[in-house]
């Protein structure tokens, strides 16, 4: 995951043996256009990229659900039906939805840690860093033009720039049906074979002066310094590729003691907290068509990281993760104790990383059930939102409280638009019940305990009494209260009487520990990676993954998930129609599809062979974030959209596996056959660049070769040979001949 700025001094000459036909420029330049300008940030959580000059976006489809969730209606079901805007006019504005196109990025290392060594104490040196970090980002702004911000790298040892603009007028254009942008659901959910259409598309806008805008009728559509061409042909194991986006969040240089942790109190406990959250919502969205529009989102993002975490754990125990992460730090300790200096600086760093683990470890559940059970139920999370309001309510400042006020109003519409107070109900239940019983007796404060012992345990019992007289699960009732809240009535409602209580007790008495301890633990982590470079300097390190904009490089690729078998680089129709179950939500086919695929009218889409090519592998680096990247080949054109991760890499985030780690892609030919012959939005066609040369890589100079008489005569006589092998015969003699070129096989039982 390779920053861009530093591709040519890096990576460069590296992606040209692998097929790479642009210059390190084409990719990443601040003054002119380059790869690095068709790329954005979507919404802060995934990634999209500009496909027209007149700022058509293209992501997954699961990265736009929000937004197309937001637009259905049991009237005008878009998640199901599908949407396609045939006009400008006819695209669906999505207010709170923005995109960040990056400016430019810098190194500004030198002056965040001037004057700062390994002698300045821990406190002055956080406060420095903070310090300069924000006043760098704060210059960088231009008064507020740009969205600025820096980040440390290889856990505080280095520190990049980045600005960007941002764009908050970013309409929706396109969807496929859930059945064709979520076909396998939860089920093919990081797993290979996949047969899913995973694309939404949308539009960026702009003010007429070209500058970032607020939705406006007369806003235009935003014109790109660059789009991507989209290359049509057919892709070969070998072919070069790279994916280039915004990761969300790696620790690859996490200890053996925290990756134990990971695995025994944050993966089982989310699997947990998730898997009754999970089934409760299914059994009401299944009982109704409202239920099941209001929940899609929240259902699809909740079970994305339950199955994760289920892949991770058994990622981590079948790869011996913890094993090589152990073997690794004893040569570390070895190198540091071999010389006295280093033994001064990074002898005691794997000690002191172990101790605050240990220290975490005390209080990290109550931290992780704060998140997954407490303002996991959504009763509880309003409450929790009305925490700033009782403060200022408290304090009487009348100006800060209508402020609160009007902050709130606009999240409260959006809150109830998708709630349904029975399902949540249950869902309180059950997880109070969990907190109740998990978190240690003397990290959970008084008046909850209290309370619990007031009903006896009866959880069913306390969700009674909380959901009949709370005003947080009723629209209505929580509008009336915020035309005249006080404090009094906010400490006397019982989903505020719950959560308030459980937050202070938290900030008081367990999140000072775990920042304590943290802080240990972030000193300990800096200088055992500063350590690390030093141990190795001939290897050439990249930072985790932080959000900001990364490159990967590799090519297609098969796999062999398990000894004898092997699965293929691609899929096609023929799998999704295999997989086919009109009893089963998940692999429902829409008619049309049907028809097309029963007709064979792929049209140009389809690959040499008369398929068309649904979905197909790689090997790039990639995490949560980079969905809806695009997969480039190596003359810059798209050839997909990354969306998924492989099962038997669940432990990508943690450590790169090459031999199983798989970037799963929608194949962009299935994109452009879905707007095209199924939607029959050529509208949206005729903006694109599309290409259909082959793309360059590795297997170039097969391809070249294919072209001789010989190979010709090769191909000719192996496709011959595979049909007599087909057919049972085992033993034949084949002979051509063209020209000077003469071809025989002969082949015995």
């Amino acid at each position: 995951m390779w920053l861009p700025m530093l591709i040519k001094r890096l990576n460069h000459a590296d992606m040209q043996k692998k097929g790479l036909q642009l210059t390190a420029e084409e990719i990443y330049s601040v003054n002119n256009s380059s790869l690095k300008d068709a790329i954005v940030q979507f919404g802060g959580f995934c990634t999209g990229e500009f496909i027209s000059k007149e700022g058509l976006l293209l992501t997954n489809h699961h990265c736009g659900y929000g937004a197309i969730q937001s637009h259905s209606t049991p009237q005008h079901d878009y998640l199901t039906d599908g949407f396609w805007a045939k006009s400008h006019a006819e695209e669906l504005p999505n207010e709170g939805l923005f995109v960040d196109i990056l400016v430019r990025m810098d190194d500004v290392t030198g002056k965040v840690l001037e004057g700062i060594d390994n002698n300045t104490p821990e406190t002055e040196r956080a406060q420095k860093v903070g310090q300069r970090m924000q006043a760098l980002a704060k210059e960088a702004s231009n008064n507020g033009e740009y969205v600025t911000y820096v980040r440390d790298f290889f856990n505080g040892n280095e520190y990049y720039l980045f600005v960007y603009n941002r764009f908050t007028d970013v309409r929706l254009v396109g969807t496929p049906p859930s059945s064709i942008g979520k076909y396998g659901g939860d089920t093919d959910n990081w797993m290979w074979p996949r047969h899913t259409g995973d694309f939404s598309m949308f539009r960026v806008y702009m003010g007429k002066d070209g500058k970032p805008a607020k939705y406006s009728k007369d806003n235009v559509p935003y014109k790109p310094k660059h789009h991507l061409p989209i290359n049509i042909a057919d892709k070969e194991p070998g072919d070069f590729s790279m994916v280039f986006g915004f990761p969300g969040r790696t620790k690859r240089f996490m200890t053996s003691q925290g990756l134990q942790l990971e695995v025994d109190q944050l993966n089982k406990s989310r699997i947990k907290l998730r898997e009754k959250k999970l089934d409760l919502w299914k059994q009401d969205m299944d009982k109704d068509a409202a239920t099941r529009i209001k929940y899609a989102s929240k259902y699809a993002s909740t079970a994305n990281y339950y199955k994760y975490s289920i892949g991770q754990n058994e990622g981590i125990k079948r790869m011996k993760t913890l094993e090589g992460k152990r073997a690794d730090e004893a040569k570390y300790q070895t190198w540091a104790n071999a010389d006295a200096q280093r033994k001064a600086l990074y002898g005691n760093v794997l000690s002191d990383i172990d101790a605050s683990y240990k220290e975490i470890e005390t209080y990290n559940l109550g931290s992780i059930y704060l998140n997954e059970a407490i303002l996991g139920t959504e009763s509880l999370l309003m409450a929790y939102r009305l925490m700033p309001l009782y403060t200022t309510l408290k304090g009487n400042d009348a100006a800060a409280t209508q402020k609160a006020v009007e902050d709130l109003l606009p999240r409260v519409d959006a809150f109830f638009k998708d709630y349904n107070m029975p399902t949540d109900k249950k869902v309180f239940a059950a997880m109070l019940k969990f907190y109740s019983e998990d978190i240690a007796k003397d990290q959970q404060p008084a008046a909850f305990k209290n309370l619990v012992a007031k009903y006896k345990g009866d959880f069913n019992k306390l969700a009674d009494h909380v959901y009949s007289n709370s005003f947080v699960v009723s629209e209505q009732k929580l509008k009336d209260f915020l035309k005249n809240p006080t404090a009094k009535k906010l400490e006397n409602d019982p989903a505020f009487a719950i959560v308030q209580p459980i937050m202070e007790n938290f900030q008081t008495n367990i999140a000072p520990k775990i920042g304590a301890a943290n802080a240990k633990l972030a000193t300990a982590n800096r200088l055992y990676v500063a350590g690390l470079r030093q141990m190795n300097p001939n290897f050439v390190y990249y930072p985790d993954a932080n959000s900001t904009i990364r490159l990967s490089y590799g090519a297609v690729k098969d796999y062999s998930p398990q000894d004898g078998v092997l699965y293929n680089y691609y899929t096609t129709m023929e799998g999704l129609m295999a997989k086919e179950d009109p009893t089963n939500e998940e692999f429902e086919v829409p008619a049309k599809l049907k028809q097309l695929y029963q007709a064979k009218d792929y049209g140009r889409y389809a690959n040499d062979k008369g398929e068309m090519v649904v979905n197909f592998i790689t090997d790039n680096d990639i995490t949560g974030g980079n969905s809806g990247s695009p997969v480039i080949n190596g003359k810059g054109e798209l050839i997909g959209l990354a969306f998924d991760g492989n099962w038997e890499a669940m432990t990508g985030d943690l450590v790169y596996d090459a031999d199983y780690k798989r970037c799963i892609n929608v194949d962009a030919r299935y994109v452009l056959f879905i707007i095209d012959k199924y939607a029959g939005a050529n509208n949206l066609i005729s903006e694109m660049t599309i290409v259909d040369t082959d793309s360059p890589g590795a297997g170039d100079a097969a391809k070249a070769e294919a072209k001789t008489p010989q190979a010709e005569l090769l191909n000719a006589t192996m496709t011959e040979a595979q049909e007599k092998l087909r057919a049972g015969k085992t033993e034949f003699k084949i002979e051509k001949k063209k020209g000077d070129a003469k071809v025989k096989l002969q082949v015995k039982d």
